[in-house]
């Protein structure tokens, strides 16, 4: 890792280097890696000490010494004589902030473009859409998983090597500030926002504040960043940037500089559509299902553009993409059709979902849970969703939750001249006990819900 010896890792965290005999040569020496897992350590890497909700990691400051860390950052030495130390100790007032102040740091000595993507709904399949239309060209690193927030995001930062060109970060905040600290960490060159929706309202009140919390990341992005934007959002429409960046507006509106028109959904099976721009028009196919996925095209056709790829390794790029587990993921069984969207959910997200799985052809189930962080409108929006189903003419609706109580109850009182089967139970593992008996062979399945709910357990039931 470049630039970073134990020397300049001890003064970007501001703390104090303690030598054992010994090691009075290494400060100059480089790390391989910083991790705050143990398991993860490779020889030479550095090993930051944080304290969990169940493990303290500085109870395994010797064992990672024995796998051959090149130094710790802790917060209290593990011996009280400096001279028995296992190897060298930087010691710190707190080890998160030292994470971010190294990751920082780090993030000064890299020169490949940084694309950082927020927004309310999305923000891991656009990435996926970035990172995979980018592979046509350039060696990319991406967000792992959902390392998005105020931990995972420095540890992304410090995983970025040498060998990538082009490095496409996740950002996902739910107050006030924290976005402010992420692009302070990440300084992006290329800002990316999918959409401004309910999400979050119990932190950040309003839509208008949630537009306010993701716009922070303007507050440390390149002076001169490329700044792209979905036009068709009332919100982000109407969003100003620095006068010395550059915005674009993608959608499918014909007002917006991209948009897409000529759009062939083919259901589970993805879409074909016409991209334009101002300099060119071209086509372009996805194999990855629902409209919500064209968005995220576009999103990816103008990075792309703008980092000098070509139509046609976008198009390339744009076929290999393929869903994650837990978003949008199409699982063919020997007896269903599983929509596998289970990682998180909002109002917004679960009618993309369940409109998706309407294009489907047989008895349609959804599978729906709990949506965290709704604030005072929660109860309101779970009821928006059972109606909603109603409306969209589903067969089944099965709910698990203390809030989906409000969701089933909905369904059951909407108007439809197709009758809805409904069954609601408290917790996700009632419902997994009679899952097998409510379901029947051919049936095409939505399972979605908030992350915390664990539907991905239902996924596994089924597969």
């Amino acid at each position: 890792m470049k630039n970073m010896t134990i020397s300049n890792i001890a003064t970007a965290c501001g703390g104090t280097l303690y030598l054992p005999a010994g090691y009075e040569l290494m400060p100059e020496q480089e790390a391989t890696c910083v991790v705050i897992d143990s398991r993860k350590l490779i020889p030479g890497g550095v090993f930051i000490a944080t304290k969990g909700e169940r493990v303290d990691g500085h109870q395994f400051i010797t064992q990672v010494f024995e796998k051959g860390a090149l130094a710790v950052v802790c917060e209290k030495l593990p011996e009280a004589e400096p001279s028995k130390l296992p190897g060298p100790c930087i010691v710190v007032e707190d080890s998160f902030a030292a994470l971010t102040k190294l990751a920082a740091f780090y993030r000064e000595t890299l020169s490949l473009p940084i694309v950082g993507i927020t927004g309310s709904v999305g923000k891991t399949s656009t990435k996926e859409f970035i990172a995979g239309v980018l592979s046509a060209k350039y060696r990319v690193f991406k967000t792992e998983g959902n390392f998005n927030n105020e931990i995972g995001v420095p540890l992304m930062l410090l995983s970025i090597r040498p060998e990538h060109e082009v490095a496409v970060l996740e950002m996902g905040i739910n107050h006030f500030g924290e976005m402010h600290r992420l692009s302070q960490m990440a300084k992006p060159d290329i800002c990316v926002m999918t959409n401004v929706g309910q999400c979050h309202l119990e932190f950040l009140g309003t839509r208008d504040g949630i537009l306010k919390a993701k716009s922070e990341i303007f507050d440390y992005a390149n002076p001169d960043a490329y700044v792209v934007v979905n036009g068709d959002d009332d919100k982000l429409c109407t969003l100003r940037v620095k006068d010395t960046m550059t915005l674009t507006h993608f959608g499918l509106d014909k007002t917006n500089e991209v948009y897409a028109d000529q759009i062939q959904m083919r259901g589970l099976l993805g879409s074909t559509m016409q991209v334009h721009t101002p300099d060119l028009s071209f086509a372009l196919a996805i194999n990855l299902p629902g409209r919500h996925q064209v968005y995220n095209a576009l999103a990816a056709a103008c990075v792309a553009l703008h980092l000098g790829l070509t139509p046609q390794e976008i198009e390339a790029g744009a076929r290999s993409v393929q869903a994650v587990g837990g978003r949008g993921r199409v699982i063919e069984t020997d007896q269903y059709v599983i929509l596998d969207d289970c990682y998180n959910a909002n109002p917004v997200s679960m009618k993309a979902a369940i409109d998706l799985m309407c294009r489907a052809e047989g008895r349609k189930v959804a599978i729906l849970g709990d949506m965290f962080e709704l604030g005072e409108e929660e109860l309101a929006l779970h009821e928006q969703i059972g109606t909603y189903c109603v409306q969209k003419g589903i067969d089944v609706l099965l709910c698990a939750g203390i809030r989906s109580e409000h969701m089933a109850k909905a369904a059951l009182m909407a108007l439809s001249p197709k009758r809805i089967e409904v069954h609601h139970y408290v917790t996700r593992e009632e419902l997994q006990q009679e899952l097998a008996d409510l379901l029947q062979p051919g049936d095409t399945i939505l399972i979605k819900a908030s992350h915390g709910m664990q539907f991905e357990q239902l996924v596994k039931e089924l597969c």
